[in-house]
């Protein structure tokens, strides 16, 4: 049986700007990653935000990232793997801790932005985060791009880990993301993105810009809350997914 976890980066709201559409995605994603404060959200946004997944049922996990408000995370920073690590922990321990007070458990970690690209090829940050993760708890899952060097060290870390895939981002022939400032690199049509996402747990593949055709682990899709639409294109990807055979369904909720 085929199952597969869907998940969001959520709780990127910052005083008084709002980001994304939370709520709306909370009732088709079974996974939500929630910003720590670095690169977006604050303690108020995260708090409501694990109420609101909690309410809906969805899992809650730590979403880091470099601290950098003003460039939203997606600029690429120079940090030493010290310097990382202890900033994975931080955040990491704010989550947890206002987690904690509401009741609920995280279940997995997801780099965010220029960090999440910059450690699937840089061994030294993969082996930082991994090293935070594991120091602060064992049993979280970390998810990262299939066959990058962040999944890698985080096995060898002995994590559990989770291969991510984008069904609205575009790939290299590497098996990396393209550059979000290359055109087209994000995929706007909705039906285009609702195929890619049955294909690419169906048949374990993608094709990239190249016409490559890639293998692929697919172990949960991000569905990005910041995409115009994004509610609705979750619902859709949901919905072909299950009409396909697919199971949507936590990564915790599998042995």
């Amino acid at each position: 049986m085929l199952t597969i976890d869907l998940n969001a980066d959520v709780g990127e709201s910052f005083g008084p700007w709002t980001m994304g559409q939370d709520e709306a995605l909370m009732t088709s994603i079974t996974s939500a990653n929630i910003a720590c404060g670095f690169h977006a959200g604050d303690p108020t946004v995260m708090r409501q935000t694990i109420r609101l997944a909690k309410r809906h049922g969805v899992v809650v996990g730590a979403h880091p990232g470099f601290p950098d408000l003003a460039g939203f995370g997606r600029r690429e920073m120079q940090v030493s793997p010290v310097e990382l690590e202890d900033l994975i922990l931080y955040q990491l321990a704010a989550i947890a801790g206002v987690a904690g007070a509401e009741g609920v458990r995280l279940q997995h970690v997801k780099a965010h932005g220029a960090l999440y690209n910059m450690a699937a090829r840089d061994v030294a940050l993969a082996r930082a985060i991994a090293r935070a993760v594991a120091a602060f708890d064992r049993t979280l899952i970390l998810l990262g791009l299939p066959n990058s060097a962040l999944l890698s060290e985080a096995a060898s870390a002995g994590l559990r880990v989770a291969a991510e895939v984008f069904a609205d981002r575009t790939y290299e022939a590497d098996g990396s993301l393209t550059p979000r400032r290359v055109p087209g690199s994000v995929i706007a049509d909705p039906a285009h993105v609702v195929a890619r996402a049955v294909d690419m747990v169906r048949a374990r593949q993608v094709t990239a810009t190249d016409g490559t055709v890639l293998p692929l682990r697919a172990d949960t899709i991000c569905l990005h809350g910041d995409t115009p639409g994004a509610a609705d294109l979750a619902r859709q990807v949901r919905a072909a997914l299950e009409s396909a055979g697919v199971t949507v369904a936590a990564l915790a909720t599998r042995p």
